[in-house]
């Protein structure tokens, strides 16, 4: 194995690429830019970006839909897959716009259901399909955020799904630790996503988080692509369950300095 590509001979699948502006798309970048080989499972929605982007990835074996809560796309997508599988990407969140209008008090039954399958049951299905292609082991990589375990204002029902996923991870991490697959999770500080743009005041949100943030600047993509390719690889081979925080240090801060 190339010292320059410690993932060389690995196949990384990777759920949630949008746009050019995913943290999903940077983390498929850099895995591939280790020497990972890269496939690509993306909602129908999606198609027109993904069909132009996909391509101009390196190490890409294939692209195609696949609907995490649509059994036939699972099993087709699951069904194509000719190597092993060592490494998993669950970047797959989601909730309807009137999710985020109105008090969370308001909040009808039908959105909590698709926030929490969409954004969290999703990791513990993706790993039903991903696991028997494992047989080497390996690990598995979910992105969450820090309103999964604080009050984060406007986040709302999607903090309550965050804080199902963190759950989902531990738990999955003990049920598939005997098999060998590892399961952790990304804290990412806010970034200017596609799927971010539904957040209201979202600006406001980074503007705050870079001025209180103990390194006083915003992560990046690239920032969560590195973390990424550190827990894919085997220098994390004994970190499991955890949820590790890439946000300049911003969940340590209790009161800020506002001076």
């Amino acid at each position: 194995m190339d010292k320059g590509k410690p993932l060389e001979g690995k196949t990384a699948l990777v759920f949630g690429v949008a746009s050019d502006t995913s943290i999903a798309w940077a983390i498929a970048k850099e895995l591939a830019s280790r020497g990972a080989k890269i496939v690509l499972g993306y909602q129908f929605r999606y198609h027109s970006r993904i069909k132009d982007l996909a391509p101009t990835l390196p190490n890409l074996v294939s692209f195609d839909r696949c609907d995490m809560l649509k059994d036939d796309e699972c099993d087709k997508f699951f069904g194509a897959l000719k190597a092993p599988v060592d490494i998993v990407v669950h970047a797959i969140a989601f909730a309807p716009a009137t999710a985020y209008q109105g008090r969370l008090v308001e909040t009808t039954q039908d959105d909590f259901t698709t926030a929490l399958q969409v954004s969290a049951h999703s990791l513990a299905k993706l790993m039903k399909y991903a696991r028997p292609h494992m047989t080497n082991g390996g690990s598995a990589i979910a992105l969450t955020y820090l309103g999964g375990v604080r009050v984060c204002t406007n986040y709302k029902i999607m903090g309550v799904a965050k804080a199902a996923l963190e759950a989902y991870v531990r738990e999955l991490a003990n049920d598939l630790g005997p098999e060998k697959i590892r399961v952790n999770a990304i804290s990412a500080g806010p970034i200017k996503t596609l799927a971010a743009s539904g957040i209201p005041e979202f600006d406001l949100m980074l503007d705050y988080n870079k001025s209180v943030a103990p390194l006083r600047d915003n992560v990046t993509q690239q920032d969560v692509a590195d973390c990424a390719a550190f827990l894919a690889s085997d220098d994390s081979k004994m970190i499991t369950g955890q949820t590790i925080y890439v946000d300049g240090g911003y969940s340590v801060v209790g009161v800020p300095n506002l001076a």
